[in-house]
């Protein structure tokens, strides 16, 4: 008759493997709230850090062109935002290729602007927002086209 072998796990070796599970379930956690969750606002808005980023793409079914001419914050006319100071982003539109971006709390810096698809995109501070003005490549004429503002 075979003998049957027992694997005896001891005390000790049972604390280590509870110990390890804690462990790397909880860095796994932990890095997956940081990556996935929301972004957090910074202790402070240094010079050189970026302050803020906002992908503006207008509603999906509707198109960047329905942005309205009103500031608005709408989390469903944003890709993504961010600003360091925790507060608000918000954006309008003020003419064909022409919006305007607030970054509430911060001022005195610096934006670049890029487009999507085959344009491209400035940006410009005017009191108290940023303008992103947008062409079609190789044209002086503006077009509506979703684009990304960081604020440095």
């Amino acid at each position: 008759m075979p003998r049957r072998s027992r694997i005896r796990v001891r005390p000790g070796t049972a604390i280590a493997l509870i110990a390890l599970f804690f462990a790397v379930g909880g860095s796994a956690l932990a890095v997956g709230d940081r990556v996935q969750g929301p972004f957090v606002a910074q202790q402070r808005c240094t010079n050189g850090a970026v302050r803020g980023v906002a992908v503006v793409t207008g509603v999906v079914s509707q198109g960047i062109a329905n942005i309205p001419d009103r500031f608005t914050g709408a989390g469903n006319l944003f890709g993504r935002k961010f600003n360091c100071t925790g507060k608000a982003v918000q954006v309008r539109r003020v003419e064909t290729g022409v919006f305007e971006v607030r970054f509430v709390g911060i001022s005195g810096a610096n934006a670049l602007a890029s487009a999507v698809g085959d344009a491209y995109a400035t940006a410009q501070a005017v009191p108290g927002a940023f303008r992103v003005v947008m062409h079609p490549a190789g044209r002086d004429d503006r077009i509506d086209f979703a684009f990304t503002i960081v604020v440095v």
